[in-house]
């Protein structure tokens, strides 16, 4: 039995209100803290790698990345492609090229993707897009060393969404080396009742076909040369937290897969993602180590 099931609704709405647990700053400031760092981080990366802005997936007006290109003129050019946070209804690639600021230096390209958020885009269009980013990404990009994917809170579902897909349907099979998944929801039903639903409106079928817990057995089938790092904030919600705890057991139960969980002390639910800025962290760290840049 699920301990969410037993809560009312005020207390699975704090659950799922990351910024209700910070230990640094109040809700409101936490998130107006969090756009800040975001947007001066990208404004950073801007400044230092070459950029390809506004380049499309696919038909779509909201179907564009952003690619940040370092300057090297080595062979070996991994490439991370970020997927932003926001509850699937809040932040846009504008301002989720900031962990390029330390990976430019090191010779790897960041692409930064844009999705269709709600009301505009519902969860099945949203991985729907994702999904074709990566196969985008791969065609333009086929000279690469490796492909890494790293998506923070509703953009670590959608990564994890995207080492679940059936790629039979599409025209080429990643290679996926490496995921890392911060501070992610693994299983939607607990939100259904919640805010976060409101301008999504997923239907309990809608949030099954797109909850990456129920999806384990497409991943292995996919994703089992996929290095797989569940990273989790010391200060995320005990919810929050639950969700990465069982994500992670569920894959590491799993023969053949390779996953790690991180537990990042010292952390919200926000800072836990914006100090990737940073090439002294220890999530960017792991990183460049796994891309062996480190």
């Amino acid at each position: 039995m699920s301990r969410w099931k037993d809560m009312n609704k005020d207390e699975l709405e704090r659950q799922f209100s990351p910024s209700q647990w910070s230990h640094r700053m109040s809700a409101d400031d936490v998130i107006k803290s969090h756009v800040t760092a975001l947007k001066e981080g990208t404004e950073r990366a801007r400044g230092l790698a070459q950029t390809l802005l506004n380049v499309p997936y696919g038909e779509g007006e909201g179907e564009k990345l952003d690619v940040y290109v370092p300057t090297t003129t080595s062979l070996d050019v991994p490439l991370v492609i970020y997927l932003h946070g926001g509850y699937w209804q809040f932040l846009s690639k504008e301002e989720s090229g900031f962990m390029a600021v330390p990976l430019v230096h090191k010779g790897v390209v960041v692409v930064a993707v844009g999705y269709d958020i709600a009301p505009k885009g519902n969860m099945d269009l949203m991985v729907s897009q994702v999904r074709r980013s990566v196969v985008s990404v791969i065609q333009q990009y086929s000279h690469i060393s490796g492909l890494y994917l790293c998506g923070h809170s509703a953009g670590a579902h959608l990564a994890a969404m995207i080492l679940s897909t059936d790629w039979s349907q599409y025209s080429v099979t990643p290679q996926i080396k490496g995921a890392f998944l911060v501070s992610g929801i693994y299983d939607l039903l607990p939100i259904l009742s919640t805010y976060v639903n409101e301008p999504l409106k997923m239907t309990e079928e809608v949030a099954l076909r797109n909850s990456p817990s129920q999806l384990v057995p497409q991943l292995k089938l996919s994703s089992s040369n996929c290095d797989i790092v569940v990273a989790v904030a010391q200060k995320d919600s005990p919810e929050f937290r639950k969700q990465s705890e069982d994500y992670y057991k569920t894959l590491e139960s799993t023969e053949g897969l390779k996953v790690t969980l991180e537990d990042v002390p010292n952390t919200d639910h926000f800072n836990i993602i914006e100090q990737l800025v940073d090439g002294d962290y220890h999530l960017t760290q792991l990183l460049l180590k796994m891309m062996g840049k480190s």
